[in-house]
């Protein structure tokens, strides 16, 4: 029997999946390491926080804290790394492993960030003169698992 809480969970990620690979779809380098301002991350910066955001969801799945802090992949690499993320934050999801967080602190801490930073990988692209193509989100076919 399916929990509802671990099912909305996995939508999300999935749904993070799918926004960021919005974001991102034929995307380079350039964009990769556009430099807005001094202060602000490039793309690639983004994606390496929202990669550990997922691994480190994971990890606090399982009880432990752990603060990530990853240097960048090229850009290519960097993609892969987000959706092996996602991939396995998945399938712990997935598993029969037990949480050792509520489902909620998920939610509102490392999930909630790592759906802001996409949107700012959407902003970015528009500030580089790449904006994204309209996506219909809500008729979209994300499916919990599938990246």
């Amino acid at each position: 029997m399916s929990d509802p809480k671990i099912d909305l969970l996995r939508h999300l990620v999935a749904t993070i999946v799918f926004r960021g690979n919005v974001a991102i779809r034929d995307s380079d380098d350039s964009f990769a390491n556009f430099k807005l301002s001094d202060d602000v991350r490039t793309p690639v910066e983004i994606l390496a926080h929202i990669g550990d955001l997922l691994e480190g969801s994971r990890l606090l799945l399982k009880g432990e804290m752990r603060m990530l802090n990853s240097q960048p992949f090229p850009w290519n690499d960097e993609i892969s790394r987000f959706l092996n993320a996602a991939r396995e934050l998945d399938s712990f999801l997935a598993s029969e492993s037990k949480f050792e967080i509520p489902i909620e602190k998920l939610v509102q801490g490392p999930i909630a960030d790592a759906l802001t930073h996409v949107g700012q990988l959407v902003i970015l692209r528009r500030a580089a003169g790449d904006p994204i193509t309209s996506e219909p989100y809500f008729q979209a076919d994300i499916v919990a698992g599938r990246f």
